[in-house]
């Protein structure tokens, strides 16, 4: 849209100028802006920073503790097998030695029925 140039000089000077502050006016605000933009952006990098710190130690502590609970897991199933183990071969004496000693009183019996 064409304007249309206004017949005082005077006139023309001052929207001229107007226009010349307006730009300056904005240049300033989007350079202060862009300066709150960057410091933002450092804050937020810096929060960033130490969130991934906080976290990558949590998940440090947590792979620790993990490990420990695995490796307790592993000793506490190794003794169990261990007690497993024996409780198979106390049984397996205890079941072959009823055998041999319900055996002999039999054989007792029938000598003292002989003698008798």
């Amino acid at each position: 849209m064409a304007t249309r140039k206004p017949r005082n000089p005077e006139l023309a000077q001052a929207v001229d100028s107007l226009g010349q502050a307006a730009h300056h006016v904005r240049n300033a605000v989007q350079g202060r802006i862009d300066e709150v933009r960057a410091g933002a952006a450092a804050e937020l990098a810096k929060a960033k920073a130490k969130a991934l710190k906080k976290t990558d130690a949590a998940h440090g502590r947590f792979e620790a503790a993990l490990n420990k609970a695995e490796a307790k897991l592993h000793k506490l199933i190794a003794g169990a097998q261990a007690k497993l183990d024996k409780a198979v071969r106390e049984a397996e004496k205890r079941y072959a030695t009823p055998a041999t000693k319900k055996a002999a009183p039999a054989k007792k019996r029938t000598a003292a029925k002989k003698a008798a």
